[in-house]
């Protein structure tokens, strides 16, 4: 399984917050932080359950902390699925 490139993931990262926050995506860039859309922490709790989901990842509770923006949130998103990737290629058959 090949990974998603990072413009996707950031693209889909959008277009979650944008259905959760009831914007349209256009409206939503990279640079824009979670609390200029007015998330607060559950909000972010529950984009998280949503990001795992939507990418099949787990996204540690302590990295939550750390994620201010939608590319923040891309970025972390795309580390995650790399070294899942990379783990699964380790992994003999």
């Amino acid at each position: 399984m090949q990974a998603p490139s990072y413009d996707a993931v950031l693209e889909s990262c959008i277009e979650l917050v944008a259905k959760s926050r009831k914007l349209s995506p256009e409206s939503i860039a990279p640079e824009t932080s979670f609390e200029a859309l007015g998330a607060d922490s559950l909000d972010m709790i529950n984009l998280s359950f949503e990001v795992e989901e939507l990418f099949d990842v787990q996204i540690p509770d302590e990295s939550l902390s750390s994620i201010h923006t939608v590319e923040d949130m891309a970025r972390g998103v795309s580390a995650l699925i790399s070294a899942k990737t990379a783990a699964s290629v380790e992994k003999p058959a």
